[in-house]
């Protein structure tokens, strides 16, 4: 220990007086606040980063700052940056599981009650990192004149997101706080495929699809710590791009699920798969084509309990699920996916007919009236001229036979 307190000094003389000259006339060489911390919580990493002028301003340096006391790792040092205004020091480390460990953050994994649209299923997972910045006093021993310095950051990555952040400072130790929320929603996908292997991409005519045909659908986590799977607690579609539309179809929610669909991996890798048959909605009746929007609500639950936060589908258990989906069909548009719009034929629509064209299309209406009148005058004299021609000859074969018997 004393030969890391002997590195420590030696280190100290030979940066302090170079970063002095660059602080000394900055508006930055003051008491550290705790607005001298900022946080970035990634989908993959986490990034810090801290005003270094406070810092000298205190009497230490960057070599003497560290995440959770670990003065002995390099890896948990963080590196200056004397090129920005004003000077900054800067962590970053991967939210891996066994990037975490190194330097002694501390990962915890928390289960909660669900709310929105997920109080009808079991608790929602959500992992927080949290750790500290650390300063070393080499001159410390059973007492010490230098002010202690602490910069203390949590990202939270909950599956719904109702923290603010917070920020707190403590007399006789320069804390500084940072609590952030982290959001996944960006590494998540939505894909629909023609075939069941899930590598066509379907295309959706003009004309629309056939109903009845079969769609696949895939959700997808990418650039994702492979800590977490995709787990698909409701589908559904509506006829309005929001996902929180009244007008909708389910066509799965827990353990209710639809007659045509079929689920094929949920909860098991960080892909989800189902497939439905292409139908179209009733109040599209008087249109050619229906369209419709799928939405997927989606969350990401650690890998190993996964299996245990989907719901119990026995048949008390389902029918407790119907009953309570009267009262919580609101959907939360920061834990949806969505897709583009899908539309299916209506076979049955009838198709205007085509307006007429030439001469005929140009008459009047007075002009069709007078046409229609002449045409029935006509057949009139023509059926008029029949008649008398029919009893002409009627009477012509009477008189001839009445001349014949008088002969006789």
């Amino acid at each position: 220990m004393w030969l890391l307190l002997l590195v420590l000094k030696f280190m100290l003389l030979l940066t302090r007086s170079y970063g002095l000259l660059d602080c000394q006339s900055h508006p930055t060489f003051r008491q550290p606040v705790n607005s001298d911390i900022t946080m970035m919580c990634g989908t993959e990493k986490m990034e810090l980063c801290i005003l270094l002028c406070p810092i000298y301003f205190a009497g230490y340096n960057e070599s003497l700052m560290a995440l959770n006391n670990r003065h002995d790792n390099n890896e948990c040092h963080g590196t200056p940056d004397w090129s920005v205004d004003p000077p900054t020091l800067k962590f970053n480390f991967s939210i891996s599981e066994s990037a975490v460990s190194i330097c002694n953050n501390n990962l915890k994994i928390t289960q909660e009650v669900g709310s929105g649209l997920f109080s009808d299923f079991s608790s929602v997972q959500s992992i927080n990192i949290s750790g500290t910045i650390n300063s070393l006093d080499p001159n410390a021993g059973t007492i010490t004149y230098s002010q202690e310095m602490m910069y203390m950051y949590s990202c939270r990555y909950p599956l719904q997101y109702l923290i603010n952040n917070t920020q707190m400072g403590v007399s006789g130790v320069s804390i500084a706080v940072k609590d952030n929320n982290g959001s996944f929603i960006s590494t998540l996908s939505m894909h629909l495929f023609e075939d069941r292997f899930y590598i066509q991409k379907l295309v959706v005519p003009e004309s629309g699809l056939q109903l009845k045909k079969r769609i696949f659908v895939q959700v997808k986590a990418t650039n994702l710590t492979e800590r977490f799977h995709v787990l698909l607690d409701r589908c559904y579609a509506t006829t309005s791009p929001f996902p929180s539309a009244s007008s909708y179809y389910d066509l799965f929610v827990g353990c209710t699920r639809d007659g045509q669909t079929v689920i094929e991996i949920n909860g098991d890798n960080q892909t989800a798969k189902f497939s439905f048959e292409a139908f179209r909605f009733v109040e599209h009746k008087n249109m050619t084509v229906s369209t419709f929007y799928l939405h997927c609500a989606t969350r990401l639950c650690e890998r190993s309990t996964c299996q245990s936060l989907r719901p119990n589908c026995t048949n008390g258990a389902r029918r407790r699920r119907e009953v309570q989906l009267e009262n919580h069909s609101s959907v939360s548009d920061p834990t949806t996916v969505s897709s583009g719009p899908i539309t299916t034929k209506v076979d049955n629509a009838v198709a205007p007919l085509p307006s007429p064209k030439g001469p005929v299309a140009s008459m009047s209406n007075g002009s069709l009236i007078g046409v229609g009148v002449a045409v029935g005058l006509m057949g009139v004299v023509c059926v008029s001229l029949i008649l008398f021609i029919f009893l002409r000859m009627r009477l012509g074969l009477a008189h001839g036979t009445q001349k014949d018997s008088a002969g006789k």
